[in-house]
Parts: C-alpha cells; sequence; structure tokens
C-alpha cells in the first residue's frame, strides 16, 4: 500500500471541458482522506509552491498537458500521472476518464513504476554571460521566425565545429521528443529510458541532411552564421523562449532534471504503444502461439 498524503491536479489550462473531470479527481481522492489541490488556469510559477512537496500531479489533456506539468514538476522530482483527453496521449497513462476510478485504486495499492525520461537544458550566452535558459522534455527547435524562412546555423558538437545547417529550423531532441516534431522530420525512434540528444534539421537545402544521434553526455552549440539573413527564434517544446541575435549562442546539454512519470502498464509498454499508434489499422491482438517468446523458445 501506498501512504500519498498530498496529490495535486492540474486541468490543461487552454481545455474547459477537463476540468470538471478534475473536480471528479479531486473528490475521489478526498473521499480517500488525501490532501488535494486543484488548478484549472495556471502558469509554472504560480503552481510551484502547490507543485513542492506533493506526491504525485495528476495532468489532464493531452501529451502537451504532459509536457507542461513535467518541466514544473521536474525539478522537485514529483512524479506525474497522466489522464488523456487529448487526441494522441502518447505520454498519458489512463486512456479515459472512465478508467480513473480502477486506477486510483491500483495507484493506492501501490501497483505501479516510476519512469523516469531524460530533459535538456538550453542556455543561450551572449559575450559568455547567460541570457536566458529552459527545460525541455521533447525539443529545443532553433527556427527562422516565419513559415519557409531559411537560416544558417553554424552547429558545434562537444566544443568543435560539425557543420552548418541551412534549412527551415533545427530540432535537438531528446529520446521523448524522437517520437513527437523529430519523427514527422524523418528522424530515427528511440527508446525512451536512452539519454542521448538527437539532431535533425528540417528542410535542409544543400547542407547535412541526415539526423544525427550524439552520444550520451554530448554538448550542442548552435549560432546563426555571419551568413543568415533572417532573425532566428528559440523555442521549448513549442513555447517561445528568446530570440537567438546575433553573436549569441545556444548550448543545449542533458539537464539535471528528468521527468517522472507513473505508469501502470508493463515495462515494455513503450514498443506496443508505439505500434499502435503508427499503424493503428493493423490487429494488434496477437495469436496465442505468438504472445510468449519464452514459449516459442520452449519448443524448439
Amino acid at each position: 500500500m501506498t501512504n500519498f498524503k498530498r496529490i495535486g491536479i492540474l486541468d490543461h489550462p487552454l481545455r474547459p471541458y477537463t476540468e470538471p473531470v478534475g473536480n471528479r479527481i479531486a473528490a475521489s481522492l478526498e473521499a480517500q482522506g488525501i490532501a488535494t489541490w486543484h488548478r484549472n488556469q495556471w502558469q509554472a510559477d504560480d503552481v510551484a509552491d502547490d507543485v513542492q512537496g506533493s506526491d504525485i500531479v495528476v495532468a489532464i489533456g493531452g501529451d502537451g498537458a504532459m509536457l507542461r506539468a513535467a518541466r514544473v514538476c521536474a525539478p522537485y522530482n514529483v512524479p506525474v500521472l497522466g489522464l488523456n483527453m487529448g487526441r494522441l496521449g502518447f505520454l498519458t497513462e489512463i486512456a479515459s476518464p472512465q478508467d480513473w476510478e480502477a486506477c486510483l485504486e491500483r495507484l493506492l495499492a501501490g501497483n505501479y513504476w516510476i519512469e523516469r525520461r531524460m530533459m535538456l537544458k538550453a542556455v543561450i550566452n551572449y559575450q559568455r554571460q547567460p541570457l536566458v535558459e529552459g527545460i525541455a522534455l521533447n525539443e529545443v527547435l532553433i527556427s527562422g521566425n516565419g513559415a519557409g524562412f531559411m537560416v544558417q546555423l553554424d552547429t558545434y558538437i562537444d566544443g568543435d565545429w560539425a557543420t552548418t545547417y541551412s534549412c527551415d529550423a533545427l530540432i535537438v531532441s531528446t529520446p521523448t521528443g524522437s517520437t513527437a516534431y523529430a519523427l514527422a522530420a524523418g528522424g530515427p525512434i528511440l527508446p525512451p529510458d536512452l539519454s542521448n540528444i538527437l539532431l535533425i534539421p528540417t528542410s535542409p537545402h544543400l547542407s547535412m541532411d541526415r539526423p544525427i544521434v550524439l552520444s550520451e553526455g554530448s554538448q550542442v552549440a548552435v549560432r546563426a552564421s555571419n551568413d543568415n539573413r533572417h532573425e532566428v527564434l528559440v523555442s521549448v517544446d513549442g513555447s517561445h523562449l528568446a530570440p537567438l541575435r546575433e553573436n549569441d549562442i545556444i548550448y543545449v546539454t542533458a539537464s539535471d532534471y528528468s521527468s517522472r512519470f507513473i505508469r501502470m502498464r508493463e515495462r515494455n509498454y513503450f514498443y506496443r504503444s508505439l505500434l499502435d499508434r503508427l499503424e493503428p489499422r493493423v490487429n494488434r491482438i496477437a495469436p496465442e502461439h505468438l504472445k510468449s517468446l519464452k514459449a516459442i523458445e520452449g519448443k524448439l
């Protein structure tokens, strides 16, 4: 049995239909004698004090809600339990609000495990002085300030010049992000338990056009080339961070923080979940004679 004393609930602030679900969850938790706080309109700074000292946070929405919650919870090592009310729900654990009561029973019985996922730290420096920084669970995006605006980006790996990309954007991704924007841009899929950085240019023109998986612990540094003619912007998980001005350098490394997600599925859930979404028309119910590799090996 678990001994949860304080649980927070974060509704998706842009989806008002998540608030009634949050109210029902709060009532369920309070009926179990668990102290509960609940926010429907929030920013990271607004809920930091609430998150600190909580046992878990329930994020209601889709993957966007999980990204927002992960960034605010990671500095305090608070795990996130996601309830899907979005379109994809790749990061969430509970498929629908109808499943909440059954999942709460399992949660309170201690039938869960914690999955840790790497995050990125992005720091923009000017004349070696940090100007602004942010953390990302999916990716850091370095792009032009308009659709189709090509930018030239001098890119360094572990301090040495690697290439100058001419592209619409450069995606610096985590393994979690490898199934998001990076996947749409033609990048490889990385298992979420890795700690590697992935580089993917979008719409590269006469420059390096292949994704690169970097060694664990690598640092990426990017500056706007002297040949660049458009403003360069930096965003983290889809949220604007800052412009990358002339002579600015952005450094991207693995963050000291990691996201922690509550899981109730088996530990190899990732591949089944991935294929169910990439090939939704394929029947994923395995025939009895194929379900267990151990059973097959036992007959050989």
